[in-house]
């Protein structure tokens, strides 16, 4: 649990601290994913379970700082971002955490293993949203150096080009998704219906997990252009 204390002195060290320390929270639950799907595949449910639990902690832990972020959130703190903006911010990258904890708790509650002849695919797809989810913590990280500069010059160049990456990961991730549906459409008729309706559900929503973290690029795109 984080205390108001803690956040308070998350702000003493930087004014966006806390924002970042969420991220960087929100980040490490998607970093577990692949480490779920490995212990899934190899039908270690225990070790799958443990995973799981603690995707759920860290949620649990970003859902705090959020809460708390929202209650103590200094008004008239920020000269560069308005008060508004930051709690949009905050809201898209929970959406991160939340995405991840779905994911891997339905595919824990069905005990779901993808078929061998797509496993390869299937595990460079979550990579490649998990890296999503990491250049999004990046950008985040960025936000100290954007307020000294006021959002103007070379910083905010930088970050667009964090940002440009962003999208071009989420692309990425869209077509590995196109090849990841055309080899499972291949194989429907030889799996279980009721198991290629999950298998098509959880490839969407770890593809969504990569267009959660290219809307946290593309808030903090409006941010510096506002």
């Amino acid at each position: 649990m984080v205390s108001s204390n803690l956040l308070m002195s998350l702000f003493a060290k930087s004014p966006l601290g806390p924002i970042q320390q969420h991220m960087e929270v929100v980040h490490q639950c998607a970093l577990l994913l692949p480490e779920f799907f490995k212990a899934a595949q190899q039908r270690d449910w225990e070790s799958a379970e443990n995973t799981y639990n603690a995707i759920c902690k860290l949620e649990s832990e970003a859902d705090e700082i959020k809460r708390e972020l929202r209650l103590n959130l200094p008004k008239g703190l920020f000269l560069a971002v308005s008060r508004t903006d930051l709690l949009d911010l905050l809201s898209k990258q929970d959406k991160i955490a939340n995405q991840a904890q779905d994911i891997s708790g339905l595919a824990f509650g069905r005990h779901m293993v993808f078929p061998e002849v797509v496993s390869d695919l299937f595990f460079d797809f979550i990579e490649r949203c998990v890296d999503a989810s990491a250049q999004a913590n990046k950008a985040i990280h960025e936000l100290d150096e954007l307020l000294t500069t006021g959002f103007r010059g070379r910083e905010v160049s930088l970050v667009e080009k964090m940002i440009n990456e962003l999208s071009r990961i989420e692309t990425e991730t869209d077509e590995l998704q196109v090849k990841l549906r055309r080899l499972l459409f291949n194989l429907e008729k030889e799996l279980p219906p009721v198991d290629v309706i999950f298998f098509y559900k959880i490839m969407d929503w770890i593809g969504d997990l990569a267009d959660r973290a290219q809307s946290v690029g593309t808030r903090l795109e409006l941010m510096m252009a506002s």
